[in-house]
């Protein structure tokens, strides 16, 4: 269950006050603790209560001592660098939301322009009620939102251009290196399958020496093809 958001106001009730006082006052010793030993930092606690004759002072009298010893001999500016008071922190506190509160009305007066330019390219007539101050965001709005189309405009001429450029070099690149695998016509391949072909080197090489014991004997061809015959009788 999330605790309940704690109203920062001063307590009217002294009770209460006292109690949350005595309490607030454990917790910040103990995440000064916690922070001194995790962290390996000095640190000192000293918190003066109301109707109390001593401050109350963590961890001890001497060790605060020596941490505001040394706090004392850095310069005054390094001193006061992150050192507030009440009123230091109410008047940051206050800037901060005032610069939420600016952020917040540019941002809705941004989103009523936005309204009202749709209107208009809609077809709708403003109504009358329209300030000079509402024409003139109008205005500057639709010089930005122009803008910003130009933009982009610009920016997918360039991409397609670039694109056309690439393209272009690669077809160049390509006519100016030729492949070196020539390759082969249907004749030269079926002429290379037949040379692989026993018969067929038999038919080319009819002239071999024919070798039987110790003679040399020419081997006999027939001659059955008539167009043979006018030239080997």
């Amino acid at each position: 269950m999330a605790r309940k958001k704690v109203k920062l106001e001063w307590i009217i009730n002294d009770s209460a006050r006292r109690a949350t006082l005595k309490k607030r006052k454990k917790g910040l010793m103990k995440k000064v603790s916690e922070l001194s030993t995790l962290c390996d930092v000095k640190a000192c606690l000293i918190v003066y209560g109301p109707n109390e004759p001593q401050a109350e002072v963590w961890p001890s009298v001497p060790d605060a001592m020596r941490v505001l010893a040394r706090l004392k001999k850095m310069p005054e500016m390094e001193q006061s660098k992150k050192m507030m008071n009440q009123e230091g922190f109410m008047r940051q506190r206050i800037m901060k939301l005032q610069e939420q509160l600016r952020k917040q009305d540019r941002e809705n007066r941004e989103l009523e322009t936005t309204l009202l330019m749709y209107r208009g390219l809609a077809g709708r007539s403003l109504h009358a009620a329209v300030t000079i101050e509402d024409m003139t965001s109008l205005a500057w709005l639709i010089e930005m939102k122009v803008n910003k189309v130009q933009e982009r405009i610009e920016h997918s001429k360039g991409e397609i251009a670039s694109k056309m450029v690439e393209g272009v070099k690669e077809e160049e690149k390509k006519v100016e290196e030729p492949s070196n695998i020539k390759e082969k016509t249907p004749l030269e391949v079926a002429m290379e399958e037949l040379q692989r072909q026993e018969w067929f080197t038999e038919i080319m090489n009819p002239h071999d020496l024919m070798i039987c014991g110790n003679e040399v004997v020419q081997p006999y061809v027939e001659h059955n093809n008539p167009w043979l015959d006018a030239y080997f009788p």
